[in-house]
């Protein structure tokens, strides 16, 4: 048997991964065993000498193991751009974040905030407050999580307001999104995969890189709120 495509992948895509990419891609070319964490875990993990056979993380990270020699810069696939969004829990009423000042607002009359350390929607949002001097009162009260899927907390009451990628929060169930970052406000990030320069799985790995722009594919994407890149 053909061994299995290694990935370690960033959460942002975890929805259309599981629901169609990696199933699609199994029933025909046999399996893949991905390791789901935010880009920032992912190139410690790198660094630190972890082998697989291909990465996607968020394009800026992309860039320096591209610099660095540790993908193939020929096989990069930018694969999809995501935006910011607020949910609270299913039924509960919708705070205005309709202007950077209703949000702004909204964050200092919830009771906890919840974000990921890291993440990328977190450490923006982290650096968001600092730039809107309210990271004092926030950080207070802020339900921090060191990765994964910040909407799971309001579920559990630790939190009245999530933020996170679209995608990340579309993940959990009993939640409702209430809208995304004001304009002025927003970060939009794009993820980027590519295969390792020392992979011994290069061409499975590539049809598997083959696999994250078809017509099932980029549909998956926008149904789970994302943008898919124009194929290369």
């Amino acid at each position: 048997m053909a061994a299995p495509v290694k990935m370690m992948c960033a959460l942002v895509v975890r929805t259309p991964f599981d629901q169609v990419i990696v199933p699609t891609f199994e029933a025909a070319q046999g399996s893949v065993e991905i390791t789901w964490s935010p880009s920032t875990v992912i190139m410690k993990a790198l660094a630190e000498g972890q082998a697989t056979d291909i990465i996607l993380v968020l394009s800026d990270s992309m860039d320096v193991l591209i610099e660095q020699g540790v993908v193939d810069r020929t096989s990069r696939v930018d694969v999809c751009t995501s935006t910011l969004g607020v949910a609270v829990l299913a039924g509960a009423p919708h705070p205005d974040i309709s202007t950077a000042e209703a949000f702004k607002n909204s964050l200092l009359a919830a009771r906890s905030v919840a974000y990921s350390r890291g993440g990328a929607s977190g450490i923006y949002f982290r650096q968001m407050i600092e730039n809107l001097g309210i990271a004092d009162d926030i950080n207070a009260r802020a339900t921090i999580i060191p990765a994964g899927f910040t909407a799971e907390t309001l579920l559990t009451g630790q939190a009245d307001l999530a933020v996170q990628q679209h995608s990340e929060l579309l993940t959990v169930s009993g939640i409702d999104i209430i809208g995304s970052f004001p304009d002025v406000l927003q970060n939009t990030v794009m993820a980027s995969a590519a295969m390792m320069s020392d992979t011994q799985n290069a061409e499975r790995a590539k049809r598997f890189l083959a696999s994250l722009h078809t017509e099932a594919a980029d549909a998956a994407y926008r149904k789970n709120g994302l943008v898919p890149c124009p194929a290369a």
